[in-house]
């Protein structure tokens, strides 16, 4: 009996990895999410008082995006030489490294270089992180973690964006913070006891297949990457070039995360009980008006814009999670691999398309112009939705799975390291 308890015991840690092992990669996260916060916010603000013009900033959102997309190709043939546990150590040293030329001084051809380099390992980590993470969990707690990831790696943004407000931005002290955050985030990993999934074998992508299977979906990744990056990105561009300070700047940002964490919610628990069509609609609908009266109080009241942009983040980070669901909820255990694949590509593609065009537009008509872009968006994928809800082509699926808030700040996860009997989630 003592053997075959001990054996059962033995058995039970392979199949459930300790909590404290599983959260090393969700605080590894989390204190990269610190540093990414704050170069977010550093460097329109850096590039502003040193009296660039706001293009710059806006090519060197496009030049991360870029990056990220490649990131999003080449991560699996790293995982597959090196393995989850040095990838990511390589892929957090880029980061550092990307960091220490920012620090350097404001030289924007060189910090497009930094940050296209930052796009490539930040996707790489998530790619890592996520299909890590969904490899040790349990499908009964999958959601949760899943969850608390996400919430996780939010929080730390806000966090990140906040201490703006207390370095000083003529100086290189941002980036050091960001080098330091990022080195920390190496450690628990590099002492985790989590065990190492397989060597992973090549994501398909499929864009298609994915089509196929969700329209609404593949749509849905499509419209909330060019929101996302729209938001994100150009609002601290914007804010600068308009007058606002340094710490106003910081708390807007700041604030904005709040949306993602409060909306979520509520739209996540209706969307499991009706038609996720409707409530994408919903949110696409709410990002457009809330982007309409960020136009209405441009330059206006700060604390009037922190209250549009939380409505406005949050409406906007919604569609990610609620396309998500809707996507997996139509998705059989084969397919589940190349959807995900495919929709961290579209992801990424309008996430690099998009800046181009709002930081084109912006030379003519103003760093406003990524305002009008998202309201196009929004607008243009809530018809999108509406017209597959009235036509006959889209069938209601009888069953939904639950709901998962997420960001688009942390993108979808390629399934790299699962067995086919492994890699099939429940829908949602």
């Amino acid at each position: 009996m003592p053997i075959l308890e001990k054996n059962r015991t033995e058995a039970t840690q392979r199949e459930e990895p300790p909590l404290v092992a599983i959260a090393s990669v969700i605080v590894s996260m989390a204190l990269i999410a610190v540093g990414n916060g704050l170069m977010f916010a550093y460097i329109p603000v850096r590039l502003g008082v040193e009296g660039f013009d706001p293009t710059w900033a806006g090519l060197i959102i496009t030049g991360l995006s870029a990056g990220g997309l490649a990131g999003c190709i080449l991560t699996g043939p790293l995982v597959r030489r090196v393995g989850h546990a040095r990838a990511f150590m390589v892929l957090s040293a880029l980061i550092a490294l990307a960091n220490a030329a920012v620090g350097a001084g404001p030289h924007p051809i060189v910090w497009i270089a930094a940050r296209a380099l930052y796009g490539f390992a930040i996707c790489g980590l998530f790619i890592v992180a996520q299909s890590w993470l969904n490899d040790a969990i349990a499908n009964a707690i999958r959601g949760r973690v899943m969850a608390f990831f996400y919430v996780a790696y939010v929080a730390g943004l806000g966090v990140g964006y906040a201490t703006l407000a207390l370095v000083d931005i003529r100086t290189a002290d941002a980036p050091l913070i960001g080098i330091v955050f990022t080195a920390l985030s190496i450690l628990p990993v590099g002492m985790t006891r989590l065990a190492q999934p397989p060597a992973p074998q090549a994501a398909s992508v499929a864009l298609g297949r994915a089509w196929r299977i969700s329209p609404v979906g593949v749509a849905g990744m499509l419209a909330v990457g060019g929101l996302s990056m729209s938001i994100a990105g150009f609002a601290p561009i914007h804010a600068t070039a308009k007058g606002y300070s340094q710490a106003d700047v910081a708390l807007l940002l700041s604030a904005m995360p709040v949306g993602t964490l409060i909306l979520q919610i509520p739209l996540g628990w209706i969307s499991d009980r009706t038609d996720r069509r409707y409530v994408l609609v919903a949110a696409s609908a709410l990002a457009a008006a809330a982007g309409m009266f960020a136009l209405g109080f441009d330059g206006g009241a700060l604390a009037a814009l922190v209250v549009i942009y939380i409505i406005w983040d949050g409406a906007s980070e919604s569609i990610y999670s609620l396309a998500s669901a809707h996507a997996a909820d139509r998705a059989g255990k084969d397919d589940m691999v190349a959807l995900s694949s495919s929709l961290l590509f579209a992801w990424s593609l309008s996430g690099f398309i998009v800046p181009g065009i709002v930081t084109a537009l912006s030379a003519v008509f103003g760093t406003q112009a990524f305002i009008y872009v998202a309201i196009v968006i929004a607008c243009a994928f809530s018809l999108f939705v509406l017209l597959r809800v009235f036509t006959k082509l889209s069938v209601p699926t009888t069953e939904t799975g639950s709901f998962a808030p997420m960001t688009a700040q942390a993108p979808l996860p390629v399934e790299l390291a699962f067995a086919p009997e492994d890699n099939a989630r429940k829908p949602g």
